[in-house]
Parts: structure tokens; sequence; C-alpha cells
């Protein structure tokens, strides 16, 4: 019989390989083209849900935004509305050095988020303050938005704390319709 434990580590290597995320550079070729500074330009809508650890959804919201660009300089300003009636605002500063990276930060994200985008898609990696009790938790949050068409971009956001996943946010945007 083969070493049982070299069996059992290839095997713990195989899982844990399946739990990372693609790179986002693989996404260069993908269409349509995802441009922030593009598409989250203007009034527009979203919608999603908080799916807990379990994949229970708990909690559902609204959002308005409004995203107003001066070059590679923007603010996106948002006002969630909650399913049990709370609304939250959060406004981000986000500011690109190049066409594929930026960096955004908001009064809740504790230091600086880092982002990158390629072709249909974007990754944004952050450490997120979410209201608990009578205070507030650090979420680090791995934020994915793809790009579905001229006026649909769907975002899959996994939450984790000390390395475990505690929820997940899926959101759905309807950006503005493009200028003809």
């Amino acid at each position: 019989m083969k070493n049982p434990l070299r069996l059992l580590l290839a095997g713990i290597a195989v899982c844990l390989s399946g739990c990372s995320s693609p790179s986002i550079e693989s996404y260069a070729d993908r269409t349509p083209k995802l441009d922030l500074r593009e598409f989250f330009n203007g009034n527009f809508t979203a919608f999603g849900a908080f799916f807990d650890w379990a994949g229970d959804p708990n909690t559902r919201f609204t959002v308005a935004m409004h995203g107003k660009w001066e070059g590679n300089v923007g603010v996106l300003k948002e006002t969630f509305t909650y399913d049990d009636g709370k609304v939250q605002h959060r406004e981000w500063h986000i500011t690109f050095t190049d066409d594929n990276n930026f960096t955004a930060t908001a009064p809740d994200v504790v230091g600086v988020a880092i982002g990158k985008q390629y072709g249909n898609a974007a990754n944004i990696r952050y450490v997120l303050q979410v209201p608990r009790g009578n205070g507030t938790i650090n979420v680090t949050m791995d934020d994915w938005l793809y790009r579905i068409d001229e006026t649909t971009v769907i975002n899959r956001n996994s939450m984790h704390k000390f390395g475990l996943k505690v929820g997940e946010l899926v959101i759905g945007f309807n950006g503005p319709k493009p200028k003809k």
C-alpha cells in the first residue's frame, strides 16, 4: 500500500486548490468590457441579498446609487434600504492609477480597498466594519463584479472572519442606459 499520509495530503491540496479565486487577469479577453468609470456613472439601482454561512438568504435590500467621475477619480454614493426598513448610506471615493488598477475608501472600510479590472470583470478586496449588536466587527470582503450586458452587472461578494466564510452577498446592478 502506498503512503496513506501522502495520499491524504494530496487530497487536501486538491480540495484547497478549488477554494482559490481565479486570477482577475484571466478575464482580460472577455466581453462586454467592464470599466467601472463608465458603468458606475450617473443614477442607477441595485438589488440583492445577504446569505449567511449556511446559505440562508436572511437579508434582502435595494440600493439607489449615483456615480460621478472626473477622469480617473470618482465618487459613488449608495443608499441601501433593507427588508426590515433600515437605511444605510455609503460613499466610496475611487482613484484609478491606470486602466486596470484602482484604490477606494469609504467611512466603514478599514484602510484602503485594492481593486483591479480586466475584460468583463473587476475584483475588490477590503475590510468592512459591519454593524453587530451595539458595535461593529471587521469582515474581509472579496468582491467580484461581472458585466453581463450593456446595463447589467452581477456582484458576488464572499465575506470572511478569521479565515472562515461568514456570508455572501449577491447583487444585481441596473446601470444607466447607454447614450446613443
